[in-house]
């Protein structure tokens, strides 16, 4: 179906370069008939590209710090303002720990920095909800879509405070998309993203031996980034209006697999 989001408006953050879900999502909701207004943290956006992306898309960039209430409503009353009128969508792409960043594991965590990776990565999606609907600022059957990714559920080495920062995550879009549905039809889901090579991804300590696993672990493999813009797009629509407080798996199947065929003969191998 073509023009899939012709006619709506909202706002994507988190793009920061070519790699990036937040680039691919920008990309794809463009070409299906959306305008939006790109944001990111201003260190964020002079480390990337994003002068790019805005111009590809014709997308304004509003900087925002997710953590800083005074900005955020600058960007929800500065989105509205610049198209006229309420918002239909929102992309929620924010995450970032500095205890990963410094390669501390889980038993030395720095709590300030945890405290961080909380406030960052799970707390803005609030702070975001909580300013959208003090401005009345999304239209009725609006959209909201965060990125998680499965740590929020299970044990994963190396992915440390952001495990809890994910939960935290999906547990806003659940108590929020129970708020926002009773009170605007808007819904609030998150999706749990196959291992993606992105910058954020691969700083992670393990990350091309994770890849890898789940690769072979998934019956259809890693999906890939501009796979997630596309799921991504389908929830901003009209298609799925009543698809809310999901924590929606993008992972090949990886989450429902116990074990794959090319594992085993891996480990069958290895023996021998």
């Amino acid at each position: 179906m073509p023009n899939l989001l012709a006619g709506k408006v909202g706002i994507i953050s988190g793009a920061l370069d070519e790699r990036s879900i937040a680039w691919k999502v920008a990309q794809k909701a463009y070409a299906e008939g959306a305008r939006f207004v790109l944001t990111n943290a201003p260190l964020a956006m002079r480390m990337g590209e994003i002068n790019k992306l805005s111009e590809e898309c014709e997308a304004p960039i509003i900087p925002a710090d997710a953590t800083s209430m005074d900005d955020l409503e600058k960007l929800f009353s500065g989105t509205q303002e610049h198209f006229g009128g309420k918002i239909d969508f929102v992309l929620h792409s924010i995450g970032m720990s500095t205890n990963i960043r410094k390669g501390k594991h889980y038993g030395e965590l720095n709590y300030e920095w945890f405290q961080k990776t909380l406030d960052v990565s799970a707390l803005s999606l609030h702070r975001m909800l909580a300013v959208a609907e003090k401005q009345d600022a999304f239209n009725e059957w609006g959209s909201v879509v965060a990125l998680s990714y499965i740590a929020a559920q299970r044990a994963f080495l190396d992915y440390t405070d952001m495990s809890q920062a994910k939960a935290v995550l999906e547990s806003i879009a659940r108590s929020y998309g129970q708020r926002l549905g009773k009170l605007k039809k808007v819904r609030v889901n998150t999706i749990s993203q196959s291992p993606t090579k992105t910058s954020a991804g691969t700083g992670i300590s393990g990350f091309d031996a994770f890849y890898e696993y789940a690769e072979r672990m998934s019956p259809l493999g890693n999906a890939p980034a501009e796979a997630c813009a596309d799921y991504c797009v389908s929830l901003f629509s009209d298609l799925t209006r009543y698809v809310t407080m999901q924590n929606l798996m993008h992972d090949g199947g990886f989450s429902t697999t116990g074990i794959s065929e090319e594992m085993v003969e891996l480990l069958t191998n290895s023996k021998a």
